[in-house]
């Protein structure tokens, strides 16, 4: 699961947008007011526009995010594994320059 579900997730339950309508959806049904494929095709069309309201939320969060950690200088995941790569590199040539110059002093 992302950052992005995760808050997106949280958002929703925060606020309780999934149970407030299940239930509002329930009683217009139980009233008579809604046919139990309406109450489904509205649950469904809230659901829909909620979830998409969610993700533009939490998009925004996260460009915020990225932009406070890109000001903050803070490398990110794939810069840091290059980075790792090149180390990594790096100490197996220096481990071939030592051993080449060691065996060259027993000469």
């Amino acid at each position: 699961m992302t950052i992005n579900e995760l808050v997106h997730r949280a958002l929703m339950a925060g606020i309780g947008i999934p149970e407030k309508l299940n239930e509002l959806v329930d009683d217009l049904v139980q009233k008579g007011e809604l046919s139990e494929s309406q109450g489904a095709k509205l649950v469904k069309e809230c659901s829909d526009k909620v979830s998409k309201s969610g993700e533009d939320i939490t998009k925004g969060i996260t460009e915020t995010v990225n932009k406070a950690l890109e000001k903050m200088n803070i490398p990110t995941a794939d810069e840091i594994e290059k980075l790792n790569k090149k180390v990594t590199s790096l100490a197996a040539r220096v481990k071939k320059l030592e051993e080449a110059s060691s065996s060259g002093k027993n000469d």
